[in-house]
């Protein structure tokens, strides 16, 4: 009997018509990316904290250029992580040695209170490791699928859930203890899910069977329909040359959206920090605690009620996985209990300026099961129009900070504005992201030739780090912007590019369909 799913034999057993091994990455990847969104919610607010509350007091310009400089080197390095997998290691081996070196990163960072030098070694630590991990492991989502499977886009938006759900939490928690106990405790329960996401990941590997392994094996293995003969000075049939064009195009447009998407981070953080009201007493308080006690247990019901699903089909099967993946549940279960009984414990609550970050990775688990029925349904829209929507959401998004800052004068360098702006903005950037990101790593699987797929994954995260040099580079001006011209004005910027930006991806969407040859 012929598989339905690539791998093992135990992986054609499915939850929600997905192969299991996608729910060992999924977990996998929701630790990852835990420890790197907890981490990134704190580093701003850490590096401009006065001495007085731990931080190191930068200005708000040098700690937004350093943070673009590290959140655009994370994305670089996913090129050089791609082709070594591509050539020598295999995607499971990449995946694996990143998630150890970033696991080596957290701890350093954790050393900070000791010496400055183990904060910097751990951030290089951080983006070495993330070039191994990042494009890898998305490899291997897409080749548990075969060919023309329609299932593959819905594959990769629980994958992104996965992403979210750890974003979610990794920014409560790390978010909320680094903010109210201390930042290098903060930084440290980072690392602390990034080691037990990689033995998860080590002992359960062989549900993938030879997927991951050998590239080259892998390329003779699949067939393709593509019978034209390969150009003898690129070894690329035309169709294959086609789709990688559409690569670039895809690629070349995601560093609008992320330029703009990766204040939040940034001067989106600033924003919460000094002009939102976050001050609350009396009714309003307890209205935020029983909003965030929601919020923080039904993501956790659902992604243990999922965790049950993975461990019922894969009962007697790779115990040592299940141990460390039960393990981190129970750990995190307990710092949730223990922040809940915290907060209500207390009269009065400030939310912390990280918490409002938490919203997009809530939307994105709240909507992510919406958008895959969409995709596998006949409303489906084509790649380039799904580009073009999310770019015009995202600039929308902006379009609800640009208003809600508009009271706020010209230099102030504190307000007091209502958090529903921030609140819509995080969601028509989460509903554009949903239009984009997973979207866009599925045709890159899709489009790309089996020996270029790691490194087309690389590409497509390089266009994303140029995002990141560009917007921690343009945040940086946030202040400098507000004094002249007001900071409704510096979100008008990011309003109108990406709005821009996605009416040109309408007009080219003809050419683009052309040279996919098929590829839906």
């Amino acid at each position: 009997m012929s598989q339905i799913f690539g791998g093992s034999a135990l992986n054609q057993k499915t939850i929600a018509g997905h192969p299991l091994g996608l729910f060992v990455l999924f977990f996998t990847e929701m630790w990852e990316r835990f420890s790197y969104y907890g981490m990134r919610a704190i580093l701003v607010l850490f590096l401009t904290s006065s001495i007085m509350d731990e931080g190191w007091a930068w200005t708000r310009e040098d700690a937004l250029y350093l943070y673009g400089w590290y959140t655009g080197l994370v994305y670089l390095t996913p090129i050089i992580g791609g082709y070594l997998a591509d050539k020598y290691f295999g995607y499971r081996n990449a995946t694996a040695l990143g998630a150890l070196i970033m696991t080596l990163g957290h701890a350093s960072m954790a050393l900070e209170v000791f010496a400055d030098s183990f904060f910097f070694l751990g951030l290089s630590l951080m983006v070495i490791g993330n070039g191994f991990f990042k494009p890898n492991i998305s490899s291997i989502v897409g080749q548990l699928y075969k060919e023309g499977d329609k299932r593959k886009d819905g594959g990769y938006t629980i994958f992104y859930m996965g992403i979210n759900a750890g974003a979610f939490l990794g920014i409560l928690l790390c978010g909320y203890i680094g903010e109210k106990v201390g930042w290098h405790l903060g930084f440290g329960l980072a690392g602390i899910f990034m080691f037990l996401g990689m033995l998860q990941f080590w002992y359960a590997q062989k549900i993938f069977g030879n997927i991951g392994l050998s590239p080259k094996k892998q390329m003779e293995n699949t067939s393709s329909q593509d019978t034209s003969t390969p150009d003898a000075k690129t070894g690329f049939t035309k169709v294959e040359k086609d789709r990688l064009k559409v690569i670039v195009v895809f690629s070349l447009f995601t560093i609008f959206f992320w330029w703009a998407f990766e204040q939040a981070g940034g001067s989106m953080t600033i924003f919460a920090e000094s002009y939102i009201e976050r001050n609350l007493s009396g009714t309003a308080s307890d209205t935020f605690k029983t909003i965030n006690t929601l919020i923080t247990l039904v993501p956790m019901l659902i992604l243990t009620y999922v965790l049950y699903s993975l461990f019922r089909q894969m009962a007697g099967h790779f115990v040592s996985s299940n141990v460390f993946l039960g393990t981190s549940f129970l750990i995190i279960w307990g710092i949730v209990i223990w922040m809940i009984q915290r907060e209500f414990s207390q009269q009065a609550t400030e939310i912390p300026a990280s918490w409002f970050s938490i919203l997009n990775s809530l939307f994105i688990i709240l909507f992510a099961p919406l958008f895959s029925k969409i995709w596998a349904s006949k409303l489906n829209p084509s790649g380039p129009v799904k580009f073009a929507i999310g770019l015009i959401l995202l600039g929308l998004g902006f379009a609800f900070l640009a208003y809600g800052a508009s009271a706020i004068p010209m230099g102030a360098t504190e307000a007091s504005v209502s958090i529903i702006w921030l609140v819509m903005a995080y969601l028509f950037h989460t509903l554009g992201e949903l239009c984009v990101s997973p979207v866009g790593l599925s045709y890159v699987s899709k489009l790309a030739p089996v020996k270029l797929v790691g490194l087309m994954f690389g590409f497509w995260f390089v266009c994303s780090a140029v995002a990141n040099f560009l917007g921690g580079f343009t945040g940086s001006y946030i202040d400098k912007i507000s004094e002249s011209y007001g900071l409704s004005v510096f979100f008008l910027i990011f309003t109108m590019i990406p709005i821009v930006a996605g009416f040109l991806m309408i007009l080219l969407k003809p050419v683009l369909i052309k040279k996919m040859h098929g590829i839906e």
